[in-house]
Parts: structure tokens; sequence; C-alpha cells
């Protein structure tokens, strides 16, 4: 039994491979795509401007297609564009000649992808698309190609070699595809003025989301949970309020609540450390920080982390446009909401 177990062993044990054949194996693959990305500035021309006004006119959406891996990178163009303010959607070539070619309108734009720009699923598509007067849009690595010299507008995504050493595996064109796709992506977004509010809304979920729809006025304390004292506080009542509040601070307003000023731990501590202060009866004005920064509830609350982090401050008072206190933040709720 033992000698059967044993021929079965050896098989299963690993053949060591040589490390440094792989470091320039994998050198190698980086460099020719690198190169193939490269190559693309030369073809940020005409063909590439008009793509992008075709693109930017478009009444409807964006309809990207491809097969194979080609249809991958069209995948991830579509969902670049859809997520900077470009409507797009994928369509896979061979299910549209059995019934989704129905959702493509004469409103969209059509972005083909084939690197031999001979793919027969979409070639076979191409009259119907031609019939409706979508405008066609190619990507392909063949200027000479039938889908080239279909479309309205051609973009050359060729390369000079596969960073395979096959010259099979599609490595470098892909990469090329999708850089393009990026530039177009991002190109666009510019030219609409996208912000980064347009993109939270299609982003809601996750960290992203949080990072870029969560504001001030949702994580803020208001009314009795903001540290506030009057003018007429001593440095003892400061301290009991921001002891209750717990917030490392308080807000000095007037009697309209319109802030004056701010007290801190770190006054506190600079307050102690001085012999001449009695904490219970110096009026806190005479220690408090004049003009403190502050935030309005409208911000975003990552704006609340770049403030913090850029003063090196733990906490924030919310004002409204007449200066009045409307609430309170410290380090701790942006943590707790997962904006930092």
């Amino acid at each position: 039994m033992n000698a059967q177990i044993q021929p079965v062993a050896a098989k299963l044990a690993p053949t060591p491979i040589d490390g440094e054949a792989l470091r320039r194996s994998a050198l190698n693959v980086v460099t020719i795509e690198a190169q193939a990305i490269d190559a693309l500035k030369n073809r940020i021309d005409g063909n590439f401007m008009r793509a992008c006004q075709v693109m930017f006119d478009c009444a409807g959406r964006i309809v990207v297609s491809g097969m194979g891996k080609s249809g991958h990178i069209a995948r991830k163009i579509a969902a670049t564009l859809a997520s900077t303010g470009t409507p797009a959607f994928f369509v896979h070539p061979a299910e549209a000649s059995h019934g989704d070619l129905g959702m493509i309108t004469q409103k969209d734009v059509v972005l083909a992808l084939s690197n031999s720009g001979e793919t027969d699923e979409l070639l076979t598509i191409l009259p119907l698309i031609k019939r409706q007067g979508v405008p066609l849009i190619a990507m392909t690595g063949n200027a000479a190609s039938s889908l080239a010299r279909l479309s309205d507008v051609h973009l050359d995504v060729s390369v000079p070699e596969e960073a395979c050493p096959l010259g099979l595996a599609p490595t470098s064109s892909t990469t090329a595809a999708l850089v393009m796709g990026d530039a177009l992506a991002i190109a666009l977004l510019e030219a609409r003025g996208f912000t980064d509010e347009d993109f939270a809304r299609s982003h809601p979920a996750g960290t992203l989301g949080r990072r870029l729809l969560l504001h001030i006025g949702d994580v803020m304390h208001t009314g009795e949970a903001i540290p506030s004292v009057d003018t007429h506080a001593t440095l003892f009542e400061a301290v009991l309020e921001m002891t209750r509040k717990g917030l490392g601070m308080t807000a000095i307003t007037d009697p309209e609540g319109r802030l004056l000023g701010v007290f801190t731990d770190g006054d506190l501590r600079r307050a102690v450390d001085d012999g001449d202060i009695d904490l219970r009866t110096t009026p806190v004005v005479r220690l408090m920080t004049i003009n403190p920064k502050t935030i309005g509830p409208d911000k975003l609350a990552v704006e609340a982390a770049r403030v913090m982090e850029a003063h090196k401050i733990h906490a924030l008072l919310v004002v409204d446009s007449d200066r009045r206190v409307v609430g309170a933040l410290n380090i701790h709720d942006l943590l707790r909401a997962r904006v930092v």
C-alpha cells in the first residue's frame, strides 16, 4: 500500500520555480503594457475630440458593447461612464441579435470594442444600428478593419505587441482600450462640470457614499447637546459645561446665540498652568479664542475632517449665516459616522 502512496505523493509535491525568472517575466509585462499606454498620448487627437462631442451631445445613453475580453473592458467602461455623469450601459453583442437590440434607441450612441475589428457578433448587428441612424464609435486595434470603416468615429487602440509571450492572450490591447475608455469618461466628466456631490448620487453606499453624501447637519450635536455659555460665565462654569457635553470645548455666545468665541481643553490646560488665574472667578471671555474655526451645517462631513486636520483641532462649532451656533461636533462624531 505504501508503494502505491509514494508515487502519488511525489506527483503532489510542489515543483520549485525560478523566482528570478518570475520577476523578469512580470517586469516585462509591466514594461510592455506601460509602452502601450504611453503610445495612446499621440491618439488624443481629432478623432478623440469628435468621439467626446458625439457622446456629450447624446440625448440618450451610451451603449457599450464587445465580445470576450473586450466585453469585460466594455462593461467596465460603461460602468465608469455611468458613475461619472454620462448615462451608459453594456449590451452583449450576441444577446443583441437575439432581442436585446431593442434596448438601443435612436437617441443613443453605440461604443463598440474589438481589437481585431472583425468580431462576427458585432458585425452582425451593425447594419441594424446604422439603419436606426445611431452614431457608432469604434475602438479597435485595426484602422483598416470592417468595424473601423463602418464607424462614424474610430479610436485607434492598437498596440505593438501583447504582453503574453505567445502573442495570444489579450493583455496590452485590453489595457490600452481600458485607458482610452477612462480618458473618454474623465474628459466628459470635466466637460460637464461634474462635481463630487454629483458623483455621490450614484455612489450612495459604503465609505465613498458616506464621505460624499453625509453632511455636517447629519452628524452634529444640536439643541441642548451643544456646549454653550454666555459672556458672564466663569472658567469654572465653562469647564462644567464642557464636562456635561463631552465635546472638549464650549461656545461663548451673546444673548442672541451668536458666536463670540470658544474655550477648549487646550485653553483649560494653559489656564491651569498659569498661577495667576483663579478658575472659579476668572471670566471665560478673558481666555476664550476669538474668531475660532467654524463650519456650516450644509457642508459635507468630510470637509469638517479636512478643517480639523489642517488646523490640528479636534472639534468644531457649526454656525449659520448669521453666526448663530446651531451645532457642534468633534472628531469622534466623524469616526462614528465612518467619515474618517
